[in-house]
Order: structure tokens, then sequence, then C-alpha cells
């Protein structure tokens, strides 16, 4: 299978996608002190449209708790299976998660807008991961599947 059908870019695979998530790991979640930011709003607006949301924030090491959800440090140290990563990172920090996303296995990665990384989708494609980049998972959810 060519890797570039792991990337996902139509309304279509898309909407397929959120349809078929239910369990999102947010990796660079910021805490609850941070509303104003799309790192803390992004994953509230997706638990309040009934997704489960499981916080992994690469700062703040006190923080054991976000949007009423432990905390957990590591993508490796979440129990279950994860549908989706939502990756809150600066384009240039994407590629140092790269390996610890893929022992995880799950099922796709959302890069946020602005968030681009050819190489690190690439990899995460070939290796049978579904990709979007360069959209916010709210504005796309809202469009393509309408407000909770």
């Amino acid at each position: 299978m060519d890797w570039k059908a792991n990337v996902l870019t139509t309304d279509a695979e898309i909407a397929e996608l959120l349809r078929s998530t239910k369990r999102i790991a947010v990796l660079g979640i910021k805490p609850d002190d941070h509303a104003g930011q799309p790192a803390y709003y992004v994953p509230k607006y997706m638990q309040a449209a009934g997704f489960e949301i499981v916080p992994v924030p690469v700062y703040y090491p006190d923080v054991t708790e976000i949007l009423g959800e432990k905390v957990f440090r590591r993508l490796a140290d979440i129990p279950g299976e994860i549908d989706m990563i939502n990756v809150f990172r600066r384009s240039k920090d994407v590629f140092q998660h790269v390996d610890a996303i893929i022992e995880r296995k799950p099922r796709s990665v959302w890069l946020q807008l602005g968030i681009r990384d050819d190489y690190s989708a690439e990899r995460l494609a070939t290796a049978g991961v579904k990709v979007v980049q360069d959209l916010c998972l709210m504005v796309e959810h809202r469009a393509l599947i309408g407000r909770p």
C-alpha cells in the first residue's frame, strides 16, 4: 500500500476518521489555567462533543489532572487503545515524538492548525497510521460533524 493513502486531505476522509474516533490522547495539552489557548479549548470542545480525552502534557510537571482526566506523562503509559493522538507541538518538535507514537499504534495522528512535518507524516503513514496535518480538529469537527 502506498503510504500517501494514509495522509488524509479530503472532507470525506476526515469526516470518516472523526466518526470512527472515540478516544483521543492530546500530546501537548495545556492545563485549565491556559483556557484561552487552543491546546486547552480544542480538547475541551472535543470532550464536550463526546470524545474521551487522555491528557499528555509536555510541560507542567505538577499538574495531575486536566479536563477532569488523569494526566499521563508518556504515550507508552496510557492503558488501552488510542484512536487518535492530537498533537499540539511546534512543527520542528513533532519528529521527536514519532517513535513513541508508532510504538503506541494509534489509528491516527492529527497535527493541529499550523503544525506540519512532512517527514514525520511520511514515517507515520508508512507505519500504517492515518495522518492529518495543519488543520484544527475543532474547526473540522464543527464543519463536518456538527457542534456538540
